[in-house]
């Protein structure tokens, strides 16, 4: 009889085990093993959902888009976009937290302020920064009292990206604040007593006792917001439709255009699965990294 870690597979505590898990696992393999699975299946072929069917084409789609500019256009987007918005949305929510871990008036509200992003609509957000951003709004409308002539913000191939960037920074701000909030809780506090008492300033007590207690934390956040920035869809969808000349379009994006607007789900597939396969490569990559450390 197959043995499991020295037991049973049929023994009570087993079968219990596999009943309990059985739900969950369900679940699991309907709404996670098996779209992932069909979408790699997808992506080897081609025509649509409708009575023609499809047909198996084998790796054509992956040539196609190894022979597209357009999609290492957007890869490279992608890659901007991400590096941008992840490293920003680390160190300001950081900083944040170590300020607002301090006692002082206010510091619920400011708390609370801060942490409103997180659960505002990103639709609702994206059209705020639409708003903000237009050439007749209210951005332009303050400059000009400066002296400073309107910018096309949105038309613009220079400016269009880092609005976006802005503004999923500002999404993930207090998630991440409240992430490293709750890992200097676990700090003790008599690290920095001692600290003090050795004569360690505010800067050597957060490089040698804050960051080293936070690693477990960084880890997390760092992997939280890179698969948060690299599944963004909305802010492109609702502030730039990736324009202008395909300046702002990334990955996610680039999907939805070719499987609901064009119809060429293969492709899509395709595109999809090179997505996923890079976000399970950046996440192997940075538990490898610190892992261990961990």
């Amino acid at each position: 009889m197959p043995k499991l870690y020295g037991r049973s597979w049929l023994d009570n505590d087993a079968i219990a085990a596999w009943i309990f898990l059985a739900p969950a696992l369900i679940l699991l393999g309907i709404f996670l093993l098996w779209p992932i699975a069909y979408l790699f299946y997808l992506s080897f072929t081609a025509g649509s959902f409708t009575s023609t069917g499809t047909s198996w084409v084998g790796f054509r789609n992956y040539l196609r888009l190894l022979l597209n500019p357009d999609f290492w256009q957007v890869l490279a987007n992608t890659a901007y976009f991400t590096i941008a918005t992840v490293i920003p949305s680390l160190i300001i929510p950081l900083g944040l937290a170590v300020l607002l871990n301090r006692a002082f008036a206010l510091r619920g509200l400011l708390r609370s302020a801060y942490f409103l992003p997180s659960i505002t609509s990103l639709v609702a957000a994206g059209l705020g920064f639409r708003w903000l951003f237009q050439t007749e709004g209210p951005v332009n409308a303050l400059l000009s009292l400066i002296g400073i002539s309107p910018t096309p913000w949105l038309g613009s191939t220079t400016w269009a990206m880092p609005i976006l960037i802005l503004l999923s920074i500002w999404k993930q701000l207090g998630f991440n604040m409240v992430v490293f909030l709750a890992g200097l809780q676990t700090i003790p506090i008599s690290r920095y007593e001692a600290a003090e008492l050795d004569g360690a300033n505010a800067w050597q007590q957060f490089w040698y006792i804050t960051l080293p207690g936070l690693r477990p934390t960084v880890v997390f956040a760092i992997v939280t917001t890179v698969i948060f920035t690299l599944r963004s869809f909305e802010q492109v969808y609702v502030v730039t439709g990736g324009g202008p000349l395909n300046s702002t379009n990334i990955l996610v994006y680039y999907i939805y255009q070719e499987a609901f607007a064009q119809f060429d789900f293969g492709y899509a597939a395709a595109a999809a699965t090179v997505l996923l396969a890079v976000t399970l490569l950046l996440v192997y990559l940075q538990l490898q990294t610190w892992g261990e450390e961990v």
